[in-house]
């Protein structure tokens, strides 16, 4: 019985200090779209599939967003100004900075990849 309890105790200690370190990673109570790091800014890589002007959105096929804790995936995404909606079309390889607004998945920044 000693042994359990010694071992318990131990457990408890390790989860304590691991919890305690400052890079440990954390539950996200956002839902899973928590900054991870890197740059904060950085561009993401995509190919934009389809716009729709009228309703300030478009869908894009994308690398990982580091800044959002995001992997590759495909989603539509609401656009900050809609005059970014001019600088692409479907089928355009893209470069993309996108952030959480309102708890919208937002586009902030596009531009054609060279």
């Amino acid at each position: 019985m000693k042994k359990l309890i010694v071992a318990a105790l131990l457990a408890g200690f390790a989860a304590f200090a691991w919890w305690s370190l400052p890079s440990a990673p954390r539950p996200d109570p956002a839902g899973g779209h928590a900054n991870h790091g890197g740059d904060p800014a950085a561009l993401t890589d995509g190919v934009v599939l389809s716009i729709n002007r009228s309703a300030g959105n478009v869908t894009i096929s994308h690398g990982p967003m580091l800044n959002l804790g995001m992997p590759a995936m495909t989603m539509g995404f609401q656009v900050g100004d809609p005059s970014l909606l001019e600088r692409v079309k479907p089928g355009d390889k893209v470069r993309f900075h996108a952030d959480v607004v309102g708890g919208t998945f937002t586009v902030m920044k596009i531009e054609p990849a060279n």
